[in-house]
């Protein structure tokens, strides 16, 4: 979770292996990504969102709409 453009997607690309497209402008990722990788005797699942500026529901976008709603439903660890 965080701002848009502020490398969200290079990260979880690093970590899982994907190729998801990444740019250098906000509004690349518009949908929930979900990738897994291992680390030390774990197998983790990581979820790339939309970035996102706010909570509040009045000012989002549909992108991060996505994103509050994820973080709302409270389906992670």
């Amino acid at each position: 979770v965080g701002n848009p453009n502020c490398g969200k997607t290079t990260l979880f690309n690093a970590l899982t292996g994907s190729h998801q497209k990444v740019g250098n402008w906000p509004g690349v990722t518009v949908e929930r990504k979900s990738g897994s990788f291992r680390f030390a005797d774990y197998d983790c699942e990581i979820v790339d969102l939309p970035g996102i500026y706010s909570m509040e529901q009045d000012y989002l976008g549909l992108d991060e709409k996505i994103a509050r709603d994820f973080l709302v439903r409270g389906e992670f660890d």
